[in-house]
């Protein structure tokens, strides 16, 4: 059974940083590409990173120069560090393979001073 847990959200002020964490389970996680998503409130889920098997992010161009998604097959994890945070950036953030269906509960990222 595929599981997703997401955790490392919370309250920040704008400019401040945070890093979420995604592990996974019931898959042989090693070998798809992993990306993570967000939703704002009253907006669609948007993806913002993707973190494919040759080693190659992407981005979505809001987040560009702030983020960096990376991962750790050895622990079934990948992880999105998000720095200099902007109030538009409050979201719940989802991590989701994409060849594989299923989203965990998400990890709510308040940016607010």
């Amino acid at each position: 059974q595929v599981q997703l847990v997401e955790s490392g959200g919370g309250l920040v002020q704008p400019g401040g940083s945070l890093r979420l964490s995604c592990a996974a389970s019931g898959f042989t996680f090693s070998i798809y590409i992993v990306s993570w998503a967000r939703q704002a409130p009253g907006k669609q889920r948007e993806c913002v990173a993707t973190f494919s098997l040759g080693g190659i992010t992407t981005y979505v161009d809001s987040v560009k120069g702030r983020f960096t998604v990376s991962r750790d097959n050895a622990k079934n994890t990948v992880y999105l560090e998000m720095n200099s945070l902007k109030p538009e950036d409050t979201a719940t953030y989802y991590c989701f393979v994409p060849d594989i269906s299923g989203w965990g509960q998400g990890t709510q990222d308040t940016v607010s001073s």
